[in-house]
């Protein structure tokens, strides 16, 4: 199979479940798009900045740095210099295993991070299930509510980025939903109008960081999945105070979907890619 109709395939295989319309928001993208992607991340071998994190009831979503972990371990593999950027208390849970930048609450991003994210020199942006602002400037959840006060800001970072900018979203308020405004006014959200140089949807943020995971392995010929174990990924999280993004609770799911669905999809990312 060529390289578009493989990445036709695996863009099918993130939104066939369609939990939250994302197969209509996949109509609304140029074939392709997970291909273009990943191909801003092969042979990188300097800085890449992984924001992720979208708040919850005091915690972080289970959702975005189970992807943003396992794209982390792929591209040190591979040569690059990987880092995560996120607040506290996910920063705090990540700081021990995984260089991390870390953001500030609640507010713009600090002067601080905005120059040590430059001192960078980050050759491509990835942003994993973080909140967009809206039109008016806010940040909402899943459920409408303004969660301004509780989100570290990553879009500045994307906006003033001078190289590549990747997003990963399910529902429509992420970063990097900019790109398909139109489609979500057919979607009861309250829509993130942020930009990004190419956005990948998935029915879970994380998954679709594993279809860039998968798209590099083949490439490179190399099984760079074997991270992706979703169960013991989404059981470390919880362990430390994460929550599921749909129902709140301290449990090992993402978006109310267990383990097995995500491990699902990584054998067919993995059949597709032979890797």
């Amino acid at each position: 199979m060529n390289s578009l109709t493989l990445s036709k395939a695996v863009e099918h295989a993130l939104v066939e479940r369609n939990v939250r319309n994302m197969a209509l928001v996949h109509t609304a993208l140029k074939p392709g798009y997970c291909q273009r992607a990943a191909a801003f991340l092969r042979g990188i071998t300097g800085t890449v900045i992984i924001g992720t994190g979208f708040p919850i009831k005091g915690t972080f979503e289970t959702d975005g740095p189970a992807g943003a972990m396992t794209l982390y371990t792929a591209l040190e593999k591979l040569g690059a210099k990987p880092v995560i950027a996120c607040s506290a208390p996910l920063s705090n849970v990540l700081g021990e295993d995984y260089d991390v930048l870390e953001l500030t609450v609640g507010s713009a991003a600090s002067a601080e991070a905005v120059r040590k994210l430059n001192s960078l020199k980050p050759k491509a942006l990835v942003a994993i299930e973080c909140p967009g602002a809206a039109a008016d400037g806010h940040y909402y959840n899943v459920y409408g509510e303004d969660i301004t006060a509780r989100c570290a800001h990553f879009d500045p970072f994307i906006a003033q980025a001078a190289c590549p900018t990747i997003a990963i979203g399910d529902g429509g308020n992420e970063i990097g939903m900019g790109n398909v405004g139109p489609v979500l006014e057919q979607l009861d959200i309250r829509r993130s109008v942020t930009p990004c140089t190419e956005l990948v949807v998935a029915d879970v943020s994380n998954w679709g960081a594993y279809a860039l995971v998968a798209l590099l392995g083949h490439w490179a010929e190399r099984d760079l999945l074997s991270g992706a174990d979703t169960g013991s990924l989404l059981h470390f999280l919880c362990r430390h105070g994460g929550a599921d993004g749909i129902t709140g609770k301290n449990t090992a799911t993402e978006d109310g979907l267990n383990a097995r669905e995500g491990q699902r999809l990584v054998d067919q990312l993995r059949a597709l890619t032979n890797v």
